[in-house]
């Protein structure tokens, strides 16, 4: 290199000044380097060649001068050079997109030393990089500059972004001049066509955007071609050419990732317009969500597309949405009276009614006023939703009589739903009604029928007497109402009152003849007319129909063997007697009535005074843990037997067991003048006074106990209860376990059961349950049983005297009510397990009630489907249904329609969801629960449209508050999804 330094920056400045930057770059290098060693070297060469190794290094996007730069820049003195420096730092950055930074140093530049075509250049320089950064109030005036020079070589690129900036302002008069210019450049001509078009539509000359936007897609290769076609398609939408935008808005929504809903409304309405339901409904189903008008207007739509297709499930959601948005107020009032008359064509009785009622009253003035009122009545007359139909009708203003003639039938339903729930008060209230409501002719004699089933429940047998005979005189049936059970049950009260000749009558108006094929009702019946003549002493006609019930074998069999032992000891036949008696252990092993007959058989031989033969049959009382009730007389009768035979060691064996287990029964106190004997004749009376005394029952204790006692039963029997009940209090606090302690709690109880007071009777009724057996402990049992169930509630207690009265049960109606009452405690406690061999007993008792078999079948439902079982959980569930309508059924409908969606069965699982809401809807928790499965198994359908309406309608409707909570869950999870995997902006 020439050693003149002088020469080689002049080279190198001349390299520099014909742009050869990198053969200059390399030289000044070399003079910037050895400046500090070349203290010789001029300072201006000096300075000049470390200003132009710094620009060639800026000019080659050296990274190394940027530092340098803008050191230089800090600290250098010489302004021209310190503005150069500054110009190419700025460019620098430009190219490197770092705009912000490239601002600065334009700025710092300034324009003095700047050639003209520079400061053009760097004007749309700075301008773009304000543009870049967004700054387009500073980008503005510097690009509106360039864009006035034709010749500048960035003049096309300046009008593009200058128009861009105008654009944005809504300054579209300027932004078409800047957009036109470029349009002729190529780099343009396939991205600004779509904002001319724009500008067109937005300046209100649609046609001329219509004509030019076509244009430029024909032409292909637009960059904005599918916002394009969005354009054009929506300027058709507005001119109502919905054929011609129908194609464009189609693509462009295939082919977008994200869309409007207004987009997607315009397609749909075009596919609406063209009668092409299918596709419209899937776009409009996917709009609403939204409380504006869109969405509404869409719904509304929706809901006549799918009427059109006879979709009406779907339309009745559809007009759910658009009721419940108030944007358009006509759309609103027919989307309720549509709501509301699909909900009565459906079966959705209970919210047609609801709509009803609330459109009228907000829409007094309505045009479908007329056709609102026709409907509501139609709605009471089919309903099944006896609870609500009651509440409105007693809450309409007036009552027209259209209206009054549905009253009664209303009144019928909701009492036979009383009577299959247990709420017998309630259901003979409301028979008493239609009795007096007027159009009652269609249930007067119905209602005389369940009055005297009511009045037969609650022991009013001359009440229930009238009832049935009124009800025979025109006699009616549906469904459990007939005149056959009309008759039994006449039959029934005839024989608890003893007229034992009407009784027959009827008993054999009902059965006159059995075979195996007849009903348990019939048998019943047939076995009952013997009865009448056995009480009629007409043992002939008896006893051959006892034999004809024995030769069947049925069911009653052993009873009828028992009853002909009875009419042969009667007849002083007692060989025969003893016989038939004998032959029931051997026929019926497990016979119910072998105790009783073993009875009998010993008081034969006893009367015969054949005691030996006697004490067999006493022992097997003895022995039988289902004897219980009968051990103190086979006690008493085998101690008697033991001391006629004088074996007086036996006799005071069975005698002092008798007085010990049962000290307070009657025969204790026969026992104890035997004791007497026996010990005298022993020569042991100091034995005697020990043995009395050691039981409790000292000789002067005795006495006072007697008097005690007889002075109140005197009161009592004079129904001085308010006395009485003084005197059993003063006896009972003396005498808690004396002689007549079962009597004294006994008729303490019977008094508080007669003032109502329930709480005060239970403990007494308690006491002689609690002495069993006894001659009252049976109706303690059962007295105590039905204050803790139906007063207390307290079905723990209720289920322990259940079990008692059931073991204590010598009357048919006892045993059945104990085992009706175990069942519903063990149903309240939901215990399944301990309950099935109850309700499959129950199952199989004469005089079952309907409500009884619904509630047996439920447990037997229950433990099928704990067990997964589910076909057969839902044979039996089916079983309820069949048997009548009630909250049983209702919760049966509902499980079988959840076994269904549990298999996932989906349109048996709908199907069965329906018909809670149908048929069920008295029942609100039922049908709630109906409403929430179906909303189920739409989601597990993947049709979220109606999982969301029919979720949305149950939180905005239930008044359950753990089921309003459920559906809130399930209806997040809904919308969840639908945001997932749909592909319109909920903007």
């Amino acid at each position: 290199m020439n050693d003149d330094p002088d020469a080689v920056f002049k080279s190198a400045k001349e390299l520099f000044q014909k742009e050869q930057y990198s053969l200059a770059y390399p030289v000044f290098k070399y003079l910037y380097s050895n400046e500090k060693k070349n203290s010789s070297l001029p300072v201006t060469i000096e300075s000049e060649s470390k200003y132009y190794y710094i620009i060639c290094g800026l000019k080659l996007n050296d990274a190394t001068a940027e530092p340098l730069a803008k050191k230089f820049i800090d600290l250098e003195h010489h302004a021209p050079h310190v503005q150069m420096a500054s110009y190419y730092l700025a460019e620098y950055y430009f190219r490197k997109n770092d705009f912000g930074n490239a601002i600065v140093y334009y700025t710092k530049a300034g324009i003095e030393n700047l050639s003209n075509s520079e400061i053009a250049e760097m004007k749309f320089h700075k301008g773009y990089a304000h543009f870049s950064l967004q700054q387009f109030k500073e980008a503005k005036p510097l690009l509106d500059v360039v864009r006035q020079m034709p010749k500048d070589s960035n003049y096309v690129d300046a009008n593009y972004y200058y128009g861009f900036i105008c654009f944005s302002e809504k300054n579209y008069e300027e932004a078409l001049k800047a957009f036109n210019i470029s349009l002729e450049s190529a780099d343009y001509k396939n991205i600004v066509p779509f904002y001319i078009a724009e500008i067109y539509y937005f300046l209100g000359e649609r046609d001329k955007a219509l004509s030019f936007a076509e244009k430029y897609l024909k032409g292909g290769k637009q960059y904005y071609d599918l916002q394009l076609k969005q354009l054009v398609g929506h300027l058709y939408f507005d001119k109502k050419d919905y054929a011609n935008a129908q194609p464009y808005l189609d693509e462009y929504l295939k082919k977008s990732d994200k869309i409007t809903r207004e987009d997607l409304y315009e397609l749909s309405y075009c596919y609406y317009a063209a009668g092409n339901w299918d596709k419209s409904i899937e776009g409009f189903k996917q709009i609403g969500g939204k409380e504006d008008s869109l969405a509404q207007n869409s719904m509304y739509l929706l809901a006549n597309a799918y009427l059109k297709t006879n979709q009406k499930v779907n339309a009745r959601n559809a007009f759910l949405f658009c009721e419940s948005n108030n944007s358009n107020l006509t759309q609103k009032e027919i989307s309720q009276f549509s709501y509301a008359k699909l909900s009565y064509e459906l079966g959705y009785m209970d919210i047609a009614l609801r709509e009803l009622q609330s459109f009228i009253s907000t829409y007094p003035n309505s045009l479908y006023m007329q056709d609102a009122t026709e409907l509501e009545v139609s709605v009471l007359a089919n309903t099944s939703n006896y609870k609500e139909a009651l509440t409105l009708f007693e809450s309409l203003h007036s009552q027209s009589d259209e209206i009054k003639k549905i009253y009664p039938g209303i009144l019928y339903g909701r009492a036979v739903e009383q009577i299959n729930d247990q709420h017998i008060d309630q259901a003979d209230e409301l028979f008493t009604r239609i009795l007096k409501a007027p159009f009652n002719n269609n249930y007067q004699q119905l209602v005389y029928f369940w009055k005297g089933e009511i009045a037969y429940r609650n022991g009013n047998i001359d009440e229930a007497i009238n009832y049935f005979a009124n009800y025979l005189k025109n006699p009616q049936v549906n469904g459990e109402v007939n005149s056959k059970d009309a008759k039994y049950n006449l039959a029934y009260c005839l024989l608890k009152k003893s007229d034992y000749s009407t009784a027959l009558s009827y008993f054999q108006q009902v059965s006159r003849i059995i075979s195996y094929t007849s009903s348990a009702l019939e048998q019943d019946a047939y076995l009952r007319a013997a009865d009448c003549y056995f009480m009629n002493k007409n043992y002939r006609q008896a006893s051959m129909m006892y034999e004809i019930v024995i030769s069947q074998n049925g069911k009653a069999a052993d009873y009828a063997m028992y009853q002909q032992a009875i009419i042969a000891g009667a007849s002083n036949k007692s060989n025969e007697k003893i016989s038939l008696l004998q032959n029931i252990s051997k026929q019926y092993p497990n016979s119910a009535l072998l105790p009783d007959a073993n009875l009998e058989i010993a008081n034969t031989f006893l009367a015969q005074e054949k005691y030996d033969e006697a004490i067999p049959s006493l022992n097997f009382i003895l022995h039988d843990k289902n004897a219980g009730s009968l051990w103190p007389q086979a006690y008493l009768k085998s101690g008697v037997a033991y001391f006629n035979l004088n074996k007086n060691d036996e006799s005071l064996k069975s005698f002092t067991e008798l007085v010990a287990r049962y000290p307070d029964s009657q025969e204790s106190d026969e026992a104890i003048e035997y004791i007497r004997n026996i010990f005298i004749a022993n020569q042991r009376p100091s034995d005697f006074f020990a043995f009395m005394k050691q039981n409790g029952k000292p000789v002067t204790y005795s006495e006072e106990d007697s008097l005690t006692f007889h002075a109140a039963q005197l009161r009592y029997e004079a129904k001085d209860f308010a006395n009485a009940k003084n005197g059993f209090k003063e006896y009972l606090s003396k005498f808690s376990d004396g002689k007549y302690a079962v009597e004294a709690n006994y008729f303490s109880a019977e008094i508080s059961i007669n003032d109502k007071d329930f709480n005060a009777a239970l403990p007494f009724y308690n006491a002689v349950a609690a002495r069993s057996p006894n001659k009252y402990a049976e109706r303690s049992a059962l007295q105590s049983a039905r204050i803790y169930y139906f007063d207390l509630k307290d079905f723990n207690n209720a289920e322990k005297y259940f079990i008692l009265l059931k073991s204590l049960a010598t009357q048919q109606e006892n045993k059945l009510e104990a085992m009706r009452g175990l069942l519903r405690c063990q149903f309240k406690l939901q215990q399944w397990k301990d309950a099935l061999g109850n309700a499959q007993d129950l199952l199989t008792e004469k005089g079952t009630a309907t409500d009884d078999k619904m509630m047996a079948n439920m447990i037997i439902a229950k433990n099928f489907q704990t067990d997964n079982n589910l076909d057969q959980a839902t044979n039996a569930f089916r079983q309820v249904i069949a048997l009548g309508k009630s909250e049983f059924s209702a919760e049966a409908q509902y499980n079988v329609a959840s076994i269904l969606l549990q298999q996932n069965k989906l349109p048996e699982a709908e199907k069965a969801g329906f018909e809670v809401i149908k048929k069920f809807g008295s029942y609100e928790y039922w049908v709630t629960k109906s409403y929430i499965l179906l909303g189920d198994v739409y989601f597990k359908e993947n049709d979220l449209f109606n999982a969301e309406a029919t979720f949305k309608s149950v939180v905005e409707n239930a008044t359950i508050a753990e089921l309003k909570t459920e559906a809130q869950q399930k209806l997040d999870k809904v919308i969840d999804e639908k945001n997932k995997t749909n592909k319109v902006a909920q903007q």
